[in-house]
């Protein structure tokens, strides 16, 4: 089984052997000092806010004191935390800085140097792998090709996972925040989405901080020592250089670095489990299946990672460098084509502030292509970018940040912080506009001016909820008007994004159109839109760890598999870099091969992400809503670090002590707190004659017999309409009333801390929808074999609940059973199990129509 196969060298073949020596991890002696005053700084915090934050500061000072143990190894002696360690440029192995790096090998190479490939090499460094970042440039690091926000409904749920397994996103998004809101606030916790505006400026320049360290980065903007933390990460080196090729060894019968499990093998030992109904087992059941048996993939692995040829960004110098696996991180670049009108250019995107383009990546599609990989064409746009001083503001409608903004950092959230440049007073305003109908009339009557795309014969394949403006006109032909977001870049520039107007019209018809809009009369155009086309593969020939099935060590992320939008490709980054640095590193130090880091559709939203994009593909550019998750309501934005960051610490993944420390401190005060409400109870009429008749539903909480009745705070808060607010105030006023009275509430009433009070909510209010959800998800997990009628007919006034999109894929694919319906990208599990119900009443009303007709007159 460990016998190594025969195979051959690509023709990139290099002599040069891997270094073993690996440097001892630095600052031991100083890890116990930072633990042992970290702990003593949080009980001195806690003790005097009450009998449950002063037990958690003990808890947490035990946690700190003690470290934490995973895999058997205490963290000292596997990777240090997180720290400032200030790099000296003789050990970047960059070739401008190096003469020696052409004989330079790693764990890991990650190609590409945006969103996905930032949070892959943090999570490979994380992981303890010796990782190498190669961008083309610098400067371009944590660059927002597009719209300068984080988050969103569906979005703002990933930045929170990835922010609860140590990712950097979130962290780097709270510190260039400028405009914070949260999104369906009025609509229930699970469909929430945090969103944030950047300072384009400030998160380059805080994302490079922490990648490069403080070498070469502007700090103008800093506005806190605290941003002196962010000084590069560990076990990182970052080169200046364009990926040309990969370095193979080629064969038959290639074993991976982290062999998935064979899912005959789990099925043995998964016999007599739970029983149905029970979620995680069924989840898992379904896992192993979609996954990929190693058998399986050995058959059809033809190659193996040895590394990377890249031709140095500044020397031009061809370099071979070695590396047991690699992460394709390519963005748009990989054969990317740039288009304004009928202009057509090679490149993967414009720099900002100029008109030069980075070149797109060639050498690496046609490795792809040699090897079979199915390769197509995606687009996407950039709208134009407007001069803010030439915008009438007092025209358009004003859309404030949220006060006090809400962090997506779970550790931040914790401390009960606000983001740095709220807590500063720095917070801007965004503003709203719109098309009308002369924005309409121009934008179809010079729709032969836009470009020719090479997809979709010619009509390119852009993403369907994101479309340009064209798309938007033409698909909903009946529409007057659509909104437009007038979104500042920054605090120091006077260039606007208008968020929903990419168009890649000449430059000379965006102006026209945008004038058209109110508030928009006598604006200037700073750089046209553009359109961007460029190659994908289908993720369909990936695992569940984001490693090809074809060449063994080779990973994908990004907007290479199919995606779109930066939340996206950072979650698809930190899966895909982690399960490299854990399989490489393990392998570098001669160890066991590490189970995979895999997240299932009941853990996370980047498990629904993944799940979708290998197992049903995508047709189009797949972007993340709360639809596509049928276990949306246990998988909230305010839950992530409860559901994620404890199995990302025993994977090696989390090694934040802080980060821990306030899981630890959220575990205990969410449970606290709902233990608190499920001990208190009063009557129901002294429930309804406190918090008035709507509080207990109306009069019926005064019926007769209802005063002999007692009802938990914890069930009057599961009611409808009722808030946590609400149900704390009743319990302050009856302790007030009586407080020498003995209970378990002490001697004063203090309300849930900000920082748990929607999950304490949120936990006590779902709870009943959780055990419905469950049983539709299995009703529809029993009904796959079962057949769609082939007359069944798919309109909306059938299928009112059903989007545009799953309309029109249900009516093409037209698919004949519940398990083809499943496979169709783009079809929500909620949906499928509408359409479930669906034909369940068509079959039935057909069945009675047969037995009237049959009757006997």
């Amino acid at each position: 089984m460990n016998a190594h196969p025969s195979h051959h060298r690509s023709r990139y073949a290099s002599s040069n052997s891997r270094n073993s020596n690996r440097p001892p991890p630095p600052l031991v002696v100083f890890f116990p000092v930072l633990r042992a005053t970290t702990a003593m700084a949080f009980v001195v915090a806690f003790a005097t806010a009450g009998p449950i934050q002063f037990r958690y500061g003990i808890a947490t000072a035990t946690r700190v004191l003690g470290g934490f143990v995973s895999d058997g190894r205490h963290r000292r002696g596997k990777s240090s935390p997180r720290v400032a360690i200030p790099r000296d440029a003789s050990t970047s192995s960059s070739a401008s800085s190096s003469s020696s790096s052409s004989s330079s090998s790693y764990d890991v190479i990650v190609i590409g140097g945006g969103h996905a490939g930032s949070e892959a090499a943090c999570a490979s460094a994380r992981a303890g792998a010796r990782t190498l970042l190669i961008t083309q440039d610098k400067s371009t690091l944590g660059e927002l090709s597009c719209n300068p926000s984080i988050g969103g409904i569906g979005k703002g749920h990933l930045v929170r996972e990835i922010d609860a397994l140590d990712g950097i996103m979130g962290e780097v998004a709270d510190r260039s925040g400028i405009h914070f809101r949260m999104l369906n606030r009025r609509k229930g916790p699970a469909v929430r989405g945090p969103r944030a505006q950047m300072d384009r400026d400030v998160y380059k320049s805080n994302m490079r901080r922490l990648l490069l360290g403080n070498d070469d980065v502007d700090h103008r903007d800093d506005d806190d020592d605290d941003n002196r933390a962010l000084r590069g990460m560990m076990n990182l080196d970052i080169m200046e250089a364009s990926a040309d090729d990969l370095l193979l060894d080629e064969g038959v019968g290639i074993e991976t670095l982290a062999p998935l499990a064979d899912p005959s093998e789990d099925s043995s030992r998964r016999d007599g489990g739970g029983g149905e109904g029970n979620r995680g087992e069924v989840a898992r059941l379904e896992r192993s299946k979609s996954l990929s048996s190693a058998s399986a993939n050995a058959s059809n692995r033809r190659a193996r990672i040895r590394g990377v040829v890249a031709i140095d960004s500044n020397t031009k110098e061809r370099i071979e460098i070695e590396s047991s696996t690699v992460v394709l991180t390519t963005g748009t670049f990989l054969r990317g084509v740039l288009m304004i009108g009928r202009e057509r250019y090679s490149g993967g995107r414009h720099l900002r502030d100029s008109e030069s383009v980075e070149p797109p990546s060639v050498g690496l599609a046609l490795t792809l292509e040699r090897f079979g990989f199915p390769l197509g064409r995606l687009k996407t746009g950039t709208p134009a970018r407007l001069d803010g001083r030439t915008i009438d503001w007092s025209a358009c409608l004003v859309q404030p940040s949220e006060k006090p903004a809400m962090p997506f950092s779970h550790v931040r959230q914790s401390r009960g912080e606000e983001p740095p440049l709220a807590c500063a007073g720095r917070l801007i305003d965004c503003y709203q506009t719109a098309t009308n109908e002369e924005t309409h009339r121009m934008v179809m009557e010079y729709s032969h001016l836009l470009p020719e795309y090479d997809g979709m014969d010619g009509k390119g394949n852009g993403p369907r909820y994101c479309p340009s403006i064209y798309k938007k006109v033409e698909r909903f032909a009946e529409r007057k008007s659509h909104n437009s977001f007038l979104e500042p870049e920054g605090l120091n520039t006077h260039i606007v994004y208008p968020n929903g107007m990419s168009g890649p019209y000449p430059e000379e018809i965006q102006q026209k159109i945008f004038r058209s809009m109110k508030g928009l009369e006598k604006v200037e155009i700073v750089r046209p839109g553009y359109d961007v086309e460029y190659d994908f593969v289908n993720p369909q020939v990936l695992t569940h760890t984001l490693e090809t099935k074809s060449i063994a060590g080779l990973y994908l992320a990004g907007q290479i598999c199919g995606t779109t939008g930066y939340e996206e490709a950072a979650a698809q980054g930190i899966i895909a870099g982690a399960n490299a640095g854990r399989a490489a590193g393990a392998a570098h130090r001669g160890e066991k091969a590490p189970v995979p880091f895999v997240l299932g559709r009941d853990e996370a939203y980047i498990g629904v992400l993944i799940d979708d994009l290998v197992t049903r593909g995508t047709l189009e550019p797949y972007r993340m809503f709360t639809s596509r998750a049928e276990y949306r309501i246990s998988l909230r934005a305010d839950n992530a670090d409860l559901r994620l960051t404890r199995k990302g610490a025993e994977h090696g993944l989390v090694t934040d002590l802080e980060r821990l420390a306030a899981l630890d401190m959220r575990r205990t005060l969410i449970e606290d707190n709902v233990e608190r409400l499920r001990n208190f109870k009063l009557f129901v009429t002294d429930w309804g004659s406190r918090g008035g008749n709507d509080l207990m539903g109306g009069v019926a909480a005064h019926r007769p017999g209802r005063e002999s009745h007692k009802k938990s705070a914890e069930e009057v808060l599961g009611m409808p309409n009722v808030s946590l607010k609400m149900v704390e105030d009743i319990m302050a006023d009856v302790l007030n009333e009586s407080p020498g009275k003995s209970n378990d509430l002490g001697s004063t009433m203090i309300p849930t801390p900000s920082s748990v009070y929607d999950t304490v909510e949120a936990s006590v209010k779902y709870k009943s929808y959780v055990v419905r959800q469950e049983k539709d998800i299995e009703s529809w997990r029993k009904a796959q074999g079962a057949r769609i009628p082939p007359n069944i007919i798919y309109d909306h006034a059938r299928m009112p609940t059903f989007s545009k999109e799953e309309i029109e894929k249900l009516d093409r694919f037209r698919p004949t059973t519940f398990a083809e319906a499943s496979q169709i990208s783009g079809l929500t599990p909620q949906s499928l199990v509408y359409l479930y119900h669906h034909v369940m009443k068509l079959n039935k009303e057909t069945r009675r129509e047969k037995r009237e007709e049959n009757a006997p007159v």
